[in-house]
């Protein structure tokens, strides 16, 4: 029989079969919709997060930056609305007083001016003068003195045998006028910026003009950055292939000058434009302008820097702001670019060009006629030796006034609150006393061959009638700072003991005259622990009985030493103290012919209560102290006090009298 075939199980398992695939095949794919909505969710998760992220991302950045906005702002503020700077103490000499009969001659008023920076010409502005035979006019400055203000004032001063003998004013007859007093030092803050403040309605128009032309021609159109400013200032610099010109607004540089470093990095120019934003947000273009006036950076004079049109008037010119004419107005604001690189001493023909540019700068913005810039840009640059402006031309002197200021003033006082102070140096003696001493320490080493240089030596000049220092040499050469022998350097005083010594002497009257006896004999001094002492005289020689006031002429050791131990060392002691001696010394033996070791300052206080008959006048170098507002501080008025009777010092002055006819 044939073999049946299985059909029906055949297709039954090939029916049931595809519907098993089927169901597999339903199953994936829903398996994949339902992944790729899982997938779908994660993505729009994440993108939700994204977008959260950069929205938290920006807030936080946006808070951020207006916090740090803020910050810049309360800087800006502090500084600005606040005190702005730490202003030195500046430093002036004597008035020089100007009187009928004074003994003045037109040569010594000259030199006076021209210290001043006065310049011979016509009257029509302040700081000129005219000289004319036994006649000199002049058109004194404005100046506000300890006692008030003095005008600006013409006068003319007439002169008879080396004196004055008439000054007039508007056709009356003056009985006194003083001088302005010369500025000769600065206590200087930390960082060694110096600086004289000018308002700016006391700038000169045709300086306001020049900076404008050269550094900012948008100042007041600018809200503190100039964006067609430095488009121009990138084409000029791509045209001529080098950087000729800057995109910075003056509230850009007074921003970089004021608040931050000179360093060029992108940070450091982002916070100078926002800062410049901001300053111009709170202050007016005035307020800014001045500020920038005080602050730029002009020029160095050692480890002086040099800040403001006010100072460095004076420094290149010698004069104040407001007597500049226009080609000197016109350099200094050529020096902005750069006060090195155009420094008018060292490099006149940099700082002639760059000058040059600022008149013809003035001239394309109608500041200026060509006429006129031509005419300015054919003069001389006329600038005075910088080695003229110290920030201490005496030194010595300085040290004078700090250490008498500094009982009423501490350091920072004298160096952040621009105090003016006013001293009783007299700069004409003061170079006298400087050359002296260096002439006579010259002419010693060269009698005794010794090497150059090598002695060295001190002078102070007081006058009698008040204290006042009229100078004060510390050192062979007095411009530069160092060891202050007048103040400093104590040394056996010798043989100036003496008066002092005759003097307690002479309050004994019913013991001793200037007719009293004594022996100038040698003698042996016991002391106690100490070998005897036997003092001789500087010729070695003994002269027998001698007159009390030959003994003092002559300067004899053994009469002295017997007459200091009569009336006791104490006695002569307390003599030098009332004197003037604030230094307490031992009361051996050996100080009746000075070996005690005083400074030069000392001996003069001293000596100086002798000149004065018996009155003690404390030595002092300041006058008056002034705020920088011109505000009277503080008065160093005289102070006399008599402490010695007239007639024992009448006598002594007497035999001081024959020490210079008669003895050593």
């Amino acid at each position: 029989m044939p073999v049946k075939k299985k059909k029906k199980k055949t297709a039954r398992s090939t029916r049931l079969g595809k519907p098993q695939k089927k169901t597999i095949r339903k199953k994936s794919t829903a398996h994949k919709r339902k992944s790729i909505s899982r997938s779908r969710n994660r993505s729009k998760a994440a993108s939700r997060k994204r977008r959260a992220w950069i929205k938290y991302s920006a807030a936080a950045l946006v808070i951020g930056f207006a916090a740090y906005v803020v910050y810049l702002d309360i800087t800006i503020r502090e500084q600005f609305t606040g005190r702005r700077w730490a202003l030195p103490a500046h430093v002036y000499a004597r008035p020089l007083e100007l009187y009928e009969g004074a003994d003045i001659s037109p040569d010594k008023l000259l030199s006076e001016l021209k210290s001043l920076g006065y310049q011979s010409g016509p009257l029509e502005r302040t700081g000129t003068f005219v000289h004319e035979g036994d006649e000199v006019r002049l058109h004194a400055r404005s100046f506000t003195f300890w006692d008030g203000p003095r005008p600006a004032t013409q006068l003319s001063i007439e002169f008879e045998h080396e004196r004055i003998n008439a000054m007039r004013h508007a056709g009356k007859r003056l009985e006194i006028f003083r001088l302005e007093p010369r500025l000769f030092g600065s206590v200087l803050p930390n960082r060694h910026e110096d600086r004289s403040l000018v308002r700016l309605q006391d700038v000169p128009t045709q300086l306001i003009h020049a900076m404008l032309s050269i550094e900012d021609r948008n100042f007041y159109q600018h809200i503190g950055v100039d964006p067609r400013g430095l488009a121009r200032a990138l084409w000029v610099n791509l045209t001529a292939g080098d950087v000729v010109q800057g995109g910075s607004t003056i509230t850009q540089q007074l921003v970089k000058n004021f608040y931050l470093s000179a360093e060029r990095t992108l940070s450091r120019k982002f916070n100078e434009v926002i800062m410049a934003l901001l300053l111009e947000l709170h202050y007016s273009k005035q307020e800014i302008l001045e500020t920038y006036i005080n602050e730029v950076y002009l020029g160095q004079a050692g480890n002086r820097a040099i800040h403001g049109f006010g100072l460095a008037s004076r420094f290149y010119f010698g004069r104040p702001l407001s007597e500049l004419n226009l080609a000197e107005s016109a350099l200094l604001v050529a020096l902005i670019k750069g006060p090195s690189f155009y420094n008018p001493q060292r490099h006149p023909q940099r700082a002639r060009k760059r000058r040059d540019l600022v008149l013809s700068k003035m001239v394309e913005l109608g500041y200026l006629q060509a006429a006129q810039a031509a005419k300015a840009q054919s003069t001389d640059l006329n600038v005075v030796q910088q080695a003229n402006f110290n920030a201490t031309a005496y030194p010595a002197f300085m040290d004078l006034v700090r250490w008498q200021l500094q009982r009423d003033y501490r350091p920072q006082d004298l160096s952040e609150e621009g105090l003016r102070i006013f001293t009783t140096l007299d700069p004409m003696i003061q170079q006298q006393a400087q050359a002296a001493a260096a002439r006579r320490l010259t002419n010693i080493e060269q009698a005794r061959k010794m090497p150059a240089n090598t002695l060295q030596a001190a002078a102070i000049v007081i006058r009698t009638d008040n204290g006042e220092v009229q100078a004060l040499v510390g050192s062979r050469r007095g411009s530069i700072a160092g060891f202050n022998r007048a103040l400093l350097a104590r040394r056996p005083i010798g043989s100036l003991v003496k008066p002092a010594l005759y003097l307690a002497a002479l309050e004994q009257p019913q013991r001793y005259t200037l007719a009293s006896r004594l022996r100038d004999t040698p003698l042996a001094v016991r002391q106690p622990g100490a070998p005897e002492w036997r003092p001789q005289n500087y010729d070695r020689i003994s002269h027998g009985e001698v007159l009390l006031v030959d003994a003092l002429a002559h300067s004899y050791n053994l009469a002295s030493v017997r007459l200091g131990m009569d009336i006791g060392v104490p006695a002569v002691v307390s003599v030098l103290q009332r004197l003037g001696l604030r230094r307490s010394v031992e009361t051996y033996p050996s100080l009746l012919l000075g070996s005690i070791g005083l400074t030069p300052i000392e001996v003069s206080q001293v000596y100086l209560t002798l000149a004065g008959g018996g009155f003690r006048t404390p030595i002092r170098a300041v006058r008056e102290v002034m705020t920088h507002d011109a505000e009277p501080l503080a008065r160093y008025p005289l102070n006399i006090e008599q402490v010695v009777d007239p007639e024992p010092m009448v006598l002594l002055n007497y035999a001081l009298h024959q020490v210079v006819q008669r003895g050593t």
